[in-house]
Parts: structure tokens; C-alpha cells; sequence
């Protein structure tokens, strides 16, 4: 059922890596959040579905979408679909093609692009049907919360100009090797 995936790996994976790319996450959200026309929370279409015991959301995200993830509390499974992602976590990046299906690890934070429009469906096992407590269950307001430690995230004018330089080059991104790629992520998430 797995699509194909092409995946970069951290070259020095030890635990201050995954709290730097941790903190460089929430600093990408915070300066793609003042970017002109920035949309927050369910900002795709969403469809809910409950089953006896689980809680099943399908989420279409359209192509050239550059999006972060919620934290999530709890490991659950996720199947995409329908498209193409590339998808950085503190693992790592991954550029995913459906049919595709993986396992989101509990204090899971991503930075995702839609290369091609894409239908992603997490499930999570709740008796709850009412949508805000679900979230209250599922999702963490920060790392604190789960006791996963993050450095303060501090943003610059010039912070805005390197991801608005990022956004435009995408396209050149494809034609990059995956070591290429992954030293401009990680570029771009430092402090």
C-alpha cells in the first residue's frame, strides 16, 4: 500500500539535532504566520467521521500549499491518499507519494509542502464525538506540555526575507540532491 518515499535523515541524529529542528519548526511557524495572507488552524477542507471507539479526519490540502502541523499527543497511524508531500520532522525529511500509509509518533511537529494536491486521514482510537474535546485530547498547545524541551524562538525581519527566499525557490528545491536538501532545510531553520 506504501507509495514511493525519498528520505533525508539527519546526518548527526543525537537528541540536541531533534531539539534544535524542534525549535526551528515553531520558528518557521512563527515567521510563516506574518507572512501576507497566512491562515491558521483548519484552514483546508476537513471531513470528520466517528466510528465505535475512533475518530477518523481526512484533510485535503491543495498543491504549493507550505503548511506546520499541530503537536500531536498521542502515536497514531495516517494514510495519505491522494498527492504528493515532502514532510520535515525532527526524524528528518521525507518527500511521500500516495498511496501511503505511516505511524505519527507522540510529540510529532511537521512542516509540510503539497507538491501535488493531497488527501491525508489520521485516525485516533477516542470515545469522544465532540470536536474541541478531541482536540484538548489529541493535541498539545506546545512541547512543554508533552515535557519535550525546545529553545526559545526568537525571529528577525531578516528571518521573513530567508523563508520568502525559500518559497521562491521550491521549484529549483526538486532539481536539488537529498544531501542538498536537506543542509537547505536545516539552513533554514537555525537560529
Amino acid at each position: 500500500m506504501n507509495g514511493q518515499v525519498e528520505v533525508v535523515t539527519c546526518k548527526t541524529a543525537v537528541v540536541d539535532r531533534k531539539k534544535d529542528i524542534r525549535t526551528g519548526i515553531l520558528k518557521f511557524e512563527t515567521v510563516l504566520s506574518k507572512l501576507p495572507g497566512a491562515m491558521f488552524n483548519d484552514c483546508c477542507p476537513l471531513k470528520h467521521t466517528f466510528v465505535d471507539g475512533a475518530y477518523v479526519r481526512e484533510i485535503t490540502m491543495p498543491k504549493g500549499l507550505l503548511l506546520t502541523s499541530k503537536i500531536h499527543k498521542i502515536r497514531h497511524p495516517y494514510f495519505i491518499l491522494k498527492g504528493e508531500v515532502s514532510v520535515l520532522t525532527e526524524e528528518g525529511t521525507k518527500r511521500i507519494k500516495a498511496p501511503y500509509a505511516g505511524i505519527t509518533p507522540a510529540g510529532t511537529k511537521r512542516i509540510l509542502y503539497i507538491h501535488e494536491e493531497t488527501v491525508w486521514i489520521t485516525v485516533h482510537v477516542t470515545k469522544e464525538t465532540d470536536l474541541k474535546k478531541i482536540e484538548e485530547e489529541i493535541i498539545a498547545k506546545n512541547y512543554t506540555e508533552l515535557g519535550i524541551e525546545v529553545d526559545e524562538v526568537k525571529t528577525s525581519e531578516d528571518d521573513k526575507i530567508k523563508l520568502l527566499s525559500f518559497m521562491k525557490s521550491i521549484p529549483e528545491l526538486e532539481k536539488q540532491s537529498i544531501e542538498q536538501k536537506e543542509e537547505i532545510c536545516l539552513g533554514l531553520l537555525q537560529q
